[in-house]
């Protein structure tokens, strides 16, 4: 059977939430598009990180299927007269 511990105290509180506290965010500015992120990351967006190209899983997919799609159909009657007007 376990025994109690013993009693935390206010400075064993305090010295334990000191490893809790946030610490900034290093952002840096991207050097080719003038966009912020986070630092040793690519920025959102990017095509190129470092001087080396980024491949980005199933991007040309993507853009192929938004391509094909083109413009949204229309419907071929007024929605005057449906709720969703």
């Amino acid at each position: 059977m376990g025994l109690p511990g013993h009693r935390r105290t206010s400075s064993d509180k305090r010295r334990r939430a000191s490893h809790f506290a946030l610490k900034a965010a290093n952002i840096i500015l991207d050097k080719t598009t003038g966009r912020t992120h986070l630092s040793h990351r690519a920025a959102p967006g990017a095509a190129e990180y470092n001087g080396h190209p980024i491949h980005i899983k199933g991007r040309d997919r993507k853009l192929e299927k938004l391509l094909k799609k083109g413009s949204k159909p229309t419907a071929d009657h007024a929605h005057e007269n449906h709720s969703h007007a």
